[in-house]
């Protein structure tokens, strides 16, 4: 009974932590939206809000690496690793988020979400290129399906905007290189950070890198139209989702999986598009949903596919361990053996 109470609470726990990450991304994503589209709060500055976001992220991540020591900071993290590791996956990810936050200027939530679903077609794609991923067809068909409903569900987009839908696809390009290089730069290297040390060194890098392109297309703009002056109590929760976000996806990936999170995800998706049209009241046409629905599909069979890949490796690994012990505790017997042969012809 006890052992049934424990993993009551556990999977109690996890569907809890998903429930907390579900909440928390759809919150930053529809206040982002309510920011920057001209129609709501109308503040259409993209790259000041993520400037804002990393100001306020880095800040709460140094004091908590730094200053209270809650998080561990990896040791192994060096001058040089960090100019040619962090310094290219914090330009990546300063594009990521500029280009995904302008998006929502031009396009519905709903239609962002589906574009969103091209993003384990990017990953893939990049992993080829890169050579982290080898090519399989099966694999490559489903990518196919995925693309396929997602231009389906574009081509049903009753607001189809072609700068926003670039704006979205460059967005979700960069965020897969970034996470293919995560691979390649810090995984292989045997460094793994999470949500609040990646914030600690790749936040102030975004903030760097964005200062260039805010001082030439918003800096002029929000001096003329006297928009420094920030409404804190928006911009201070605004930020406050962003970072909790981070703490969530820390608790939901530690205490669960990182697919966990990806089916969490395909949920939130679906919510925030019956949210789009239902409050927000954008247009979600039949074609935009059999497409995505497609896409859906074919997102669904990706991480049942990455489930069944996990589990045959941690099935390889198991074995490959019970083998090893084996052979030790045979090597000991052996060992005993011609010990006690030994003390006989004495």
């Amino acid at each position: 009974m006890a052992l049934s109470d424990g993993v009551m609470r556990k999977a109690i726990l996890s569907y809890l932590y998903v429930m907390i990450w579900i909440a928390l991304s759809f919150s930053v994503i529809v206040y982002n939206k309510y920011i920057l589209d001209r129609k709501l709060y109308n503040w259409p500055f993209p790259i000041s809000l993520t400037m804002i976001h990393m100001a306020f992220c880095s800040s709460i991540a140094y004091l908590l690496v730094r200053v209270f020591k809650v998080v561990e900071e990896p040791a192994s993290m060096t001058r040089d690793l960090y100019i040619r590791s962090v310094v290219p996956i914090g330009a990546l990810y300063s594009l990521s988020l500029w280009f995904s936050n302008s998006a929502y200027i031009y396009l519905s939530v709903s239609f962002i979400q589906m574009l969103k679903a091209l993003m384990p077609v990017s990953v893939y794609s990049i992993g080829l290129v890169f050579k982290k991923d080898t090519f399989k067809s099966d694999t490559m068909l489903n990518m196919v399906s995925i693309s396929l409903g997602v231009a389906i569900a574009a081509y049903g987009e009753a607001k189809f905007d072609s700068w926003g839908v670039m704006l979205q696809l460059l967005a979700v390009a960069f965020e897969a290189t970034r996470l293919v290089l995560i691979q390649i730069l810090l995984n292989s290297k045997g460094i793994s950070l999470n949500p609040i040390t990646s914030l600690f060194y790749v936040a102030p890098c975004c903030l760097v890198f964005l200062s260039l392109p805010w001082m030439i297309m918003e800096y002029p703009l929000l001096r003329d139209t006297s928009s420094f002056h920030l409404d804190f109590v928006i911009f201070g929760t605004n930020s406050l989702c962003a970072f909790a976000l981070n703490l969530a996806v820390f608790l939901l990936v530690g205490k669960t999986s990182a697919l966990t999170m990806n089916v969490a995800g395909v949920v939130k998706d679906w919510l925030l598009i019956a949210f789009s049209w239902s409050i927000i009241k954008d247009t979600v046409t039949p074609i935009n949903l059999f497409g995505y629905f497609i896409a859906f599909l074919g997102v669904a069979y990706y991480n049942h596919s990455k489930l069944q890949a996990l589990k045959a490796a941690e099935a390889q690994k198991k074995a490959q361990q019970a083998d090893e012990e084996a052979g030790r505790l045979l090597e000991e017997k052996e060992g005993e053996g011609t010990g006690k042969k030994s003390e006989t012809q004495d």
